[in-house]
């Protein structure tokens, strides 16, 4: 496993190092938030391809009777 403290005595004048890592650590809890909120959409994608399915094969069972 990657060391990710660093060296002892290395220290980020600027905190950028650690706003980076503040920044990464928080990244998987926002695209869980983000992939909650885009089921409404998904849903209704899937709903709409079932229904033009189901109106394809209709005009076709009517096209061959």
């Amino acid at each position: 496993m990657a060391n990710t403290q660093g060296p002892q005595g290395n220290h980020d004048p600027a905190g950028s190092t650690q706003m980076f890592r503040a920044f990464v650590d928080e990244a998987p809890q926002g695209q869980q938030a983000a992939a909650s909120t885009s089921g409404g959409p998904r849903i209704g994608l899937i709903v709409g391809i079932v229904v033009a399915v189901a109106v394809v094969a209709a005009v076709a069972w009517l096209a061959l009777k």
